[in-house]
């Protein structure tokens, strides 16, 4: 197919000048009209380099701006083919200036848009583009020929390349989507289709990708959060020992003072005691050897009970400290 269809291009473009050319006559052409006929044939058969080389003599040197800018398309679509993009940009508005009436003319823009989008000039190619695809005429009932719906499918695509690429995807998958209903039999009906899956594809992955994100930093939140709280138990802990050692440091005082007071009231108490026997003994001369012993045993019960408060008392204060 992309044998035939310059070949055609190109003996339509011959029809239209009015040759009827053959293999028997090709030596009666002109020498322009042959290097632009082979220039084009090599053009459709993917010899970009040597299809260049004949257009370029035709570009230089043919006394005919209609053949000139006949051979400036192919150049420029030539280099379009090959990744010469500012080159074959350049060539398009050259073809303009020479003959702005060519019959090319209306097919510039698209090619032109897809310049622009090689290039990176997204922006400028989708202008280019939607204005080519307006500008497609419509049969009377407003549908459109066959051509016409290549045509327009094709625009509509590489819109949906630039859209693509500028990361508008909800749009490129509108566009893409419009050919693959509304244009099933375009040359970018299985293009558009693997466009769609992409984009979709291409949205789950980045919804997915937001869910980790998410899942991500909650999990960091959460360990932040447990860090947070675990040094406050530690801290809520260390106090809380603190205060009972503190609060058993107080019981313990606590109990000792109250056991000295007590051990203080006996040790009085047996004191007066003592006094009041002898004050007794004193003044009762009479009392028997048996009331002595007894009130030594008393004396020495006091001394005793006197030596083990004491004795208390030291050991208590000891534990204390």
């Amino acid at each position: 197919m992309k044998i035939k269809k310059p070949l055609f291009a190109f003996f339509l473009f011959l029809v239209i000048q009015g040759f009827v050319i053959s293999q028997t006559n090709d030596e009666h052409l002109p020498e322009d009209l042959l290097w632009l006929k082979n220039g084009i044939s090599l053009y459709g058969e993917g010899k970009f380099s040597q299809g260049l080389s004949e257009l370029r003599k035709v570009s230089s040197e043919s006394p005919h701006d209609y053949r000139r800018a006949e051979a400036l398309y192919w150049i420029a679509l030539a280099e379009l083919q090959t990744g010469e993009y500012e080159a074959s940009l350049a060539d398009f508005e050259n073809l303009e200036k020479i003959d702005p009436y060519s019959r090319r003319i209306p097919e510039i823009p698209y090619h032109k848009g897809r310049d622009y989008y090689y290039l990176g000039y997204f922006d400028e190619a989708i202008t280019l583009l939607t204005a080519y695809a307006a500008a497609i005429p419509a049969n009377p009932d407003g549908s459109l020929s066959a051509a016409n719906k290549a045509q327009k499918a094709g625009a509509l695509y590489w819109i949906g390349e630039c859209l693509f690429s500028m990361g508008q995807l909800d749009k490129a998958s509108e566009i893409f989507a419009n050919i693959t209903e509304n244009y099933p039999e375009s040359p970018k009906y299985e293009a558009s289709s693997y466009r769609v899956e992409l984009i979709n594809q291409k949205k789950i992955e980045g919804e997915l990708l937001e869910l980790l994100k998410w899942s991500h930093e909650e999990s960091l939140r959460a360990m932040e959060e447990y860090q947070r709280r675990e040094r406050s138990y530690e801290q809520a802990l260390i106090a809380y020992q603190k205060r009972i050692a503190e609060m058993l440091k107080d019981t313990r005082l606590s109990d000792l003072e109250k056991e000295n007071a007590r051990a203080k009231l006996e040790l009085s108490a047996a004191e007066e005691r003592i006094r009041i026997l002898e004050e007794e003994l004193k003044t009762n001369s009479a009392l028997s050897s048996g009331l002595n012993d007894r009130l030594r045993a008393i004396k020495n019960s006091a001394s005793r009970l006197e030596e083990n408060i004491t004795k208390s008392l030291n050991g208590n204060s000891g534990e204390s400290k």
